[in-house]
């Protein structure tokens, strides 16, 4: 007979010993895990406040990880908003206004930015392979450690902005302005910097 208080654990044979103590470990394990809320969810689409007809109003707002693929936002006012690794893959953002927003680690590979506004916007670390931006505003821009590769950039305006250890292999840029932009660390094999205005650029091409 067991007495008072004494486990039954510690009388069973030792096979059955050893898998109560796996047991009672599986369960501390796993118990946290059980206790945990549940992941957010990530947005897959705009709040329903930044709708203003079949326009997209929403400066300032906070929309980190949103996935936007391949959505039409052209012409949204996005100013200031908070987009950091946001997915934008392959987004129609022509004539769309960034200007001031956060877009770290955004995916923006292949989308469409023509005549976008991005002036002082954040994008460092940013996926920007294939996009389509001519007549782009970049100015004061933060790109550093961007990918940028394949991309296609006529007359963009780049002055001012930080393209420190950027990538952009293959891009081509004719016509652009990188006036007094910061290229230190910058790789750029086989770019087009064809008409490229470069007054006070710092470490830009000078045998491209």
């Amino acid at each position: 007979m067991t007495p008072a208080g004494t486990p039954l654990i510690a009388h069973a044979s030792p096979p059955v010993r050893a898998l109560g103590r796996m047991a009672i470990a599986a369960i501390l394990l796993l118990s946290p895990l059980a206790a945990a809320p549940a992941a957010a969810q990530v947005a897959s689409e705009l709040p329903d406040d930044c709708m203003a007809g079949e326009k997209i109003v929403c400066p300032g707002r906070d929309l980190r990880h949103i996935i936007l693929k391949g959505r039409d936002l052209s012409g949204a006012d996005l100013k200031g908003a908070n987009l950091a690794h946001a997915n934008l893959r392959g987004a129609n953002l022509k004539g769309t206004d960034l200007s001031g927003a956060t877009l770290d680690g955004a995916d923006l590979e292949a989308a469409h930015m023509q005549g976008a506004k991005l002036e002082g916007a954040s994008l460092r670390g940013a996926k920007m392979d294939y996009i389509r931006a001519a007549s782009a505003d970049f100015a004061k821009a933060d790109l550093t450690a961007s990918t940028i590769e394949f991309a296609w950039l006529p007359r963009v305006n780049l002055k001012g902005a930080r393209l420190v250890n950027a990538n952009l292999q293959e891009t081509k840029l004719p016509g652009a302005t990188l006036e007094d932009a910061d290229l230190t660390g910058a790789w750029f094999p086989f770019a087009n910097f064809q008409e490229v205005v470069m007054t006070g650029c710092k470490d830009c091409p000078t045998d491209w």
